[in-house]
C-alpha cells in the first residue's frame, strides 16, 4: 500500500469517526433537553396531581382548581373525532389501495393531495373548521364543531397509515383467496384486513394521540379555557386539556404554573397509556395472525 493511499484511508476514517460522534452528540443533546423538560414538569406538577385535582371543577383560585371539565371535554371531542375519522379514513384507504390497483389521473391527484394535507399546519384546519362548521353549517362553538375539525386534521394521517399497512400484506394472500373463488371484497375482509389490522390500529391510536395534544384548531373553532360546567347537547361550551394548559401557563397569578404542570403530567401519562395500548394491541394482533 502506497503512503498516499494509507493517508487517504486514515483521513476517511477520521472523517467517519467525527461524523459519527457529531450525530451521537446531536442525539444526546436532544435527549438531554427532553429529560430536563420532563424533570421540570414532573417536579412542579406531581405535587398537584391527586384525585381531587382530577375530579374538581375549575376555580379562579389556583389551590382549589381542578381539571375535570377539561378531561370530560377532551374525552367528548376525541370520541366524536374517532367515530368520524376512523370509518372515513379506513374506507378511503381501502378504496385507494385495493380497488384502484391501476392508478389513473384522478386517483394520483387524490393521493398527492392527501399526502400534502398531512403536512398542513393545524391552525389552517382550525380556520377551515371555523368557516365550514361554525359559520356555514351553523354549528357554532360546539363540541361537534371541534370534533369535525379534529377529524379533518387526522384524516390524512389515518388514510396514509392504513394504506401502508395494506401494502405490507403480501399479494399472495389476495391471489390465493381470489383463486379459491372469493370476491375481491371477501378477500379484503377475510385475508387482507386481519393481517393489516395491527398496523391500522397502531396508526389510528397514534393519530388520536396527535389530536389530543392539539390546541390551535380548537381555539379557532371556539373552545374556551374557563368552563365550569360539563359539555352536553344543550350546553355547547367546552374546554380541553391543551387549551387549559395554555391558559394557565400564561396566568400571572401565582400557583397556576404548578396547576398547568399538573395538567401536563396528566396529559403526558394519558398519551403514554394510549401508546402502550397501541403497542399491546399490535403485538396481540400479530401473535393471533401468526
Amino acid at each position: 500500500m502506497t503512503p498516499s493511499i494509507a493517508r487517504h484511508r486514515a483521513g476517511r476514517k477520521r472523517k467517519d469517526a467525527a461524523f459519527r460522534y457529531l450525530c451521537f452528540f446531536a442525539a444526546a443533546f436532544g435527549v438531554l433537553l427532553l429529560l430536563i423538560l420532563l424533570y421540570k414538569i414532573f417536579a412542579d406538577g406531581l405535587s398537584r396531581v391527586s384525585f381531587d385535582f382530577l375530579k374538581s371543577g375549575l376555580s379562579r383560585r389556583a389551590g382549589k382548581t381542578g381539571i375535570w371539565p377539561a378531561v370530560v371535554g377532551s374525552l367528548y371531542v376525541m370520541a366524536l373525532t374517532a367515530v368520524i375519522a376512523i370509518p372515513l379514513g379506513v374506507s378511503a384507504a381501502i378504496y385507494l389501495e385495493e380497488f384502484t390497483r391501476k392508478k389513473n389521473r384522478l386517483t394520483r391527484f387524490i393521493q398527492v393531495n392527501i399526502s400534502n394535507l398531512a403536512g398542513v399546519p393545524s391552525i389552517v384546519y382550525g380556520l377551515l373548521g371555523l368557516a365550514l362548521f361554525n359559520r356555514w353549517m351553523h354549528l357554532g362553538a360546539s363540541v361537534w364543531s371541534g370534533a369535525l375539525t379534529m377529524a379533518i386534521l387526522i384524516l390524512p394521517m389515518v388514510i396514509i397509515v392504513t394504506q401502508e399497512a395494506l401494502k405490507a400484506v403480501p399479494n399472495s394472500y389476495r391471489e390465493g383467496s381470489l383463486a379459491l373463488g372469493s370476491t375481491p371484497w371477501q378477500a379484503i375482509r377475510r385475508q387482507v384486513l386481519p393481517n393489516a389490522f395491527s398496523g391500522i390500529l397502531t396508526g389510528i391510536i397514534l393519530s388520536i394521540s396527535r389530536a389530543i395534544g392539539e390546541t390551535a384548531p380548537l381555539i379557532a373553532v371556539g373552545a374556551v379555557a374557563y368552563v365550569t360546567s360539563l359539555p352536553t347537547p344543550h350546553n355547547p361550551k367546552y374546554t380541553v386539556l391543551p387549551i387549559l394548559i395554555f391558559d394557565w401557563a400564561g396566568e400571572a397569578r401565582p400557583g397556576f404554573d404548578k396547576a398547568a404542570a399538573g395538567a401536563i403530567v396528566v396529559l403526558i401519562v394519558s398519551l403514554l397509556l394510549l401508546n402502550s395500548v397501541a403497542i399491546f394491541l399490535r403485538g396481540r394482533a400479530r401473535k393471533n395472525a401468526a
